[in-house]
Parts: C-alpha cells; structure tokens; sequence
C-alpha cells in the first residue's frame, strides 16, 4: 500500500553519451487509469506542466497517478515527450516525426491524446493535434461536424435552413452528405 508520505520512484540510467562517458538520466514512474506503468525519463515528462508542477510542490508519491489518462494513450504522449527530448534529434527531424504523429489517426485517439494532453498540460502537443483536428474539420459539413464531435443537433430543420439563408458564406466549399 502506498502512503503520501513515499518519494516519487526516481531511477537513475546510466547512458553512454557521444565522447564515451557516463551520464545519468533520472526516470520517473507514471501509473495509468488501468494500472499500467510507465518510466520516464525526467527531462521528458517536465514538458508536462502537470508533472512539473507536482515535482516542484514536493509532493511526495511512490509512482504519479494519472487518473484520467489510459496506457495506450500515455504510450503515445510518451513517444512524443522523449522526441522533443532527445540530444542530436534536428528540428526538421522533431517536425517529420510531429507529422508522422498524428496522420492517420483514428479522430478517437486524436481526442484521446487531446484530454490526456490538456490534463497533463503540454502545450506544444496539444497544439498539434488540435491542429490537426482542424484541419480535418475544414471544410467538412455540419452533419460531419455533429457526427465526429457527438453534438445533437437541437434546430428544427426551419431554422437550420434559416441560419443557410443568413450566414450562406459559411457553406461555401463545405463538402456535401452523402444522404442530403
């Protein structure tokens, strides 16, 4: 049983750096909503300000609970953390692999990476796969838009056709439904 009262489990790696000595990389371990556990390097798992945060705040814990976050999905964020952490990676390699990321995608795991990324507060990946997001969005219909997000569509059909009427532009280039 774990008390409060525990140090966060911090392991040290030893790693072999370009001119041949030994650096140490201190891990973290990070345990999932399904008990999966992950370690991670720490300057990785920084880029969370949600995991800094509870670093800096002293709280002392035998492994970080990410209560709201599944293992597939921290698998996928981890991936992500440990690139943009990684010495010797370029920024066009860093962009290549952003890319490679989030295309082709499930939308689901892209809303996946989406809450567990805004609970764990890293910016720059959510702002990637929000990106994305839109993109996909662009130039769908409402119906697609509805469907994919899981909105009920609360307008009688007079007054969807009646927003058409007002705001036409808005429907400019949009893809239409198959059944319309």
């Amino acid at each position: 049983m774990t008390t409060q009262n525990e140090i966060p489990v911090v392991k040290t790696i030893n790693n072999e750096n370009q001119e041949g000595s030994e650096t140490k990389t201190r891990t973290l371990t990070l345990r999932t909503s399904d008990g999966q556990e992950f370690e991670v390097p720490e300057s990785a798992a920084v880029l969370s300000v949600t995991i800094k945060h509870i670093l800096e705040d002293g709280f002392e814990l035998n492994k970080i609970p990410l209560l709201v976050v599944d293992g597939r999905t921290l698998a996928r964020v981890i991936s992500y953390l440990t690139k943009h952490t990684e010495g010797g990676v370029s920024d066009e390699e860093k962009r290549d692999f952003d890319k490679e990321f989030v295309v082709r995608k499930e939308m689901s795991v892209l809303f996946d990476v989406v809450s567990a990324t805004n609970y764990l507060d890293i910016k720059g990946l959510l702002d990637l796969v929000f990106q994305e997001i839109a993109n996909r969005m662009q130039n769908k219909s409402v119906k697609w838009v509805r469907k994919t997000l899981c909105i009920e569509n609360d307008f009688t059909p007079e007054e969807e056709e009646q927003i058409k009427r007002d705001h036409a532009w808005a429907w400019e280039g949009v893809e239409s439904d198959d059944d319309d």
